[in-house]
């Protein structure tokens, strides 16, 4: 794939912007993961992307404060929509990556901050929160605790919600049921939106007021892939867990 561009980044490996000549799609990749990758429209071609961005339109959010940006995809989605965007990230090469090669829109409010820092700071409420924060493969840990989601809650309007994308290596990973027991402990509706028997997925966590959250379909389709999108969206299902105030 044609290199546009590579950054060395004071927040893990280096990040590097490529092309793929034969779908025209353009990749933000740190540490050997797409951290986004979208068509020549900036749609993304990801699919939890998407499932996050079906559920929002099912709970009509209408402001989303989205923590982690990378290439920017659900932030450019939700702003063709309608919505107000704010994005917040700690590198602020990632806003620059994402406007010059995602076409993130300019009514996307862009803040570089630490995620957790900004919540502490802020006095804004959004009609949802969004956490999808990784250094390269690893997720931000300090992202994904009980005192984050408390104090994301406390940043939540009347009938909002949290959603937080983490990896999954297999079935047998639990990483979604801990962060759905950190979440419990502010919120008392909590689901898990998974595609299991798929290998090195991501899986969506979810809390606050989810009453009639259906699986999500494809609402954007891109430009290529979209079947493809639309048959991973119709795998995934919400799966039941263990609550508890565990954080193991």
């Amino acid at each position: 794939m044609p290199l546009l561009a590579r950054h060395k980044s004071r927040f893990g490996p280096p990040i590097s912007i490529e092309e793929e000549l034969k779908t025209g799609a353009i990749a933000y990749c740190q540490g050997g993961y797409y951290q986004s990758r979208a068509d020549k429209n900036g749609v993304s071609l990801l699919d939890y992307i998407h499932a996050i961005f079906g559920q929002l339109r099912q709970l009509r959010a209408q402001s989303v404060l989205i923590i982690g940006c990378a290439g920017g995809s659900l932030a450019t989605m939700l702003s063709r929509v309608g919505c107000d965007v704010v994005a917040v990230d700690v590198n602020p090469q990632a806003f620059v990556l994402a406007r010059r090669y995602f076409g993130l829109p300019a009514e996307v409010e862009c803040r570089v901050a630490d995620g957790f820092d900004y919540l502490l700071a802020t006095r804004r409420k959004f009609d949802a929160i969004v956490v999808d924060a990784f250094r390269g493969g690893r997720i931000a840990s300090e992202l994904m605790s009980e005192a984050f989601f408390a104090q994301a809650a406390k940043r939540l309007r009347p009938g909002g919600a949290i959603f937080a994308n983490v990896h999954v290596a297999r079935d047998s990973d639990s990483m979604p049921e801990r962060v759905a027991r950190r979440m419990g402990a502010a919120s008392s509706d909590v689901r898990i939106l998974d595609r299991p028997g798929t290998r090195y997925r991501n899986a969506i966590v979810a809390s606050g007021t989810l009453r009639g959250l259906k699986r999500p379909a494809l609402l954007m389709p891109p430009a290529v892939e979209a079947a493809k999108l639309a048959k991973a969206l119709a795998a995934m299902q919400f799966v039941p867990y263990k609550a508890s105030k565990s954080n193991s």
